[in-house]
């Protein structure tokens, strides 16, 4: 059984190395990630939010006026969402200590 266990370890390790050998090289012009135009040539939505966050929400991190600014609702259901999540787990590993 632990042969198995290694060589589907040894086969993903693999593929991770095969997808990485076929990444663009950091900072490469030609990426996918630094075209403003998709191949339909229309705009990329991501596009809009790295070269107006700073204009929009006057905050120098990019990552904070993503989160807080134009995802804010979002990030606030997801949020209700895990503390949903740990009270649930809360009152279920309560429910056993209550009962005599």
């Amino acid at each position: 059984m632990k042969a198995l266990q290694y060589l589907l370890l040894l086969s993903f390790f693999g593929i991770y190395l095969a997808v990485i050998v076929e990444l663009p090289p950091r900072g490469d012009v030609n990426s996918p990630m630094h075209q403003t135009v998709n191949k339909v040539g229309t705009p990329i939505a991501g596009t809009y939010f790295i070269q107006n966050a700073y204009v929009d929400a006057k905050t120098p991190n990019m990552v904070t006026v993503i989160l807080a600014d134009y995802r804010g609702f979002d990030t606030l259901g997801e949020t209700i969402v895990v503390f949903a999540g740990g009270i649930a787990c809360f009152f279920i590993l309560n429910s056993r200590r209550r009962k005599p």
